[in-house]
């Protein structure tokens, strides 16, 4: 699979860790502080509109001979970085596409426009574009035309009982996660999704306006690497953790997925439904196991 700029390897040695900056832009603004007004710099995480297509190249019948169809599939509001990961990420969470190797390149076609384009005879659902439309960089559930479009088939399992993780290695994903978080100090609203192996070890993280991009970004990046399934990883998420999130992890097989904040009662359901553990409030060194806690060792620490 090639992009516009340079060829991707299809497998990378896992202790490459992929960490990505993003797009901020400072504003003039005014800070009313105990009953004092005064000029002030804010630094701010830009958000701007990113248009997924794809296209796909059918026989026309003749020899040698083929036409390209290009299908909008989605418009997610985002932070600017790592487009292409984002996209494939998105099509393979979502279901569209299922392997890598059915991209022939990911072009940056244009300011905020990606088209993933699909090899010859790789054939797609229709079905799947009706459930998208736009997505708000807030929730990524908003673009979908029911809840039961949610819930695509997932492509990989989870290992039952595997990994078996101890209570310090959850304990210190929050601040490894935090203290590679390029951007968060500076705008103070951004999200982030880390990826981490089975001891605790960063493999990947980006950071995003959306929380739903981010972790796109994070399974893309996996997803065109050739390093799915991630059944021995651990995935953490600033805020809440939500069904989406839940759906996206356990379509990359991912075992164990760790929030800061509260999961809802439906992304509880979906995990235990999946065979995923799901932790929340992890920080402070405390944390909530709400389903799978057959993977987390919690005594003798």
């Amino acid at each position: 699979m090639k992009t516009k700029e340079n060829t991707q390897s299809s497998h990378c040695s896992e202790s490459v860790k992929t960490v990505e900056s993003v797009e901020t832009v400072t504003v003039a603004t005014k800070r009313i502080e105990a009953s004092t007004c005064r000029d002030f710099e804010d630094v701010l995480a830009v958000e701007e509109p990113l248009e997924i297509h794809v296209s796909v190249q059918a026989n026309s019948g003749e020899a040698n001979s083929c036409h390209d169809t290009v299908q909008s599939v989605a418009v997610t509001m985002r932070t600017p970085g790592a487009d292409k990961e984002l996209a494939a990420g998105f099509l393979f969470t979502e279901g569209i596409i299922s392997q890598a190797e059915q991209i022939a390149e990911i072009i940056n076609d244009k300011c905020n426009v990606v088209i993933v384009a699909l090899k010859v005879g790789v054939e797609l659902d229709a079905k799947l574009f009706e459930r998208h439309s736009f997505v708000a960089s807030s929730c990524g559930v908003c673009g979908k035309k029911s809840i039961a479009a949610v819930k695509v088939k997932r492509h990989y399992q989870t290992n039952p009982g595997q990994p078996v993780v101890s209570f310090p290695t959850i304990d210190g994903l929050a601040a490894t996660m935090r203290q590679a978080q390029s951007s968060f100090d500076s705008t103070g609203g951004i999200h982030a999704s880390a990826l981490f192996n089975s001891k605790g070890e960063l493999l990947a993280l980006h950071e995003d306006v959306g929380r739903h991009n981010a972790l796109d970004k994070v399974i893309g990046s996996q997803f065109l690497a050739g390093r799915l399934p991630l059944n021995e990883s651990i995935l953490m998420v600033s805020g809440r953790a939500s069904f989406e999130l839940v759906q996206k992890a356990s379509h990359a097989g991912i075992p164990i997925l760790v929030a800061v904040g509260a999961p809802s009662s439906l992304a509880v359901s979906l995990a235990q439904e999946c065979g995923m553990t799901l932790i929340g409030f992890a920080r402070d060194g405390r944390f909530n196991i709400y389903t799978g806690t057959e993977r987390i060792v919690t005594s003798g620490f």
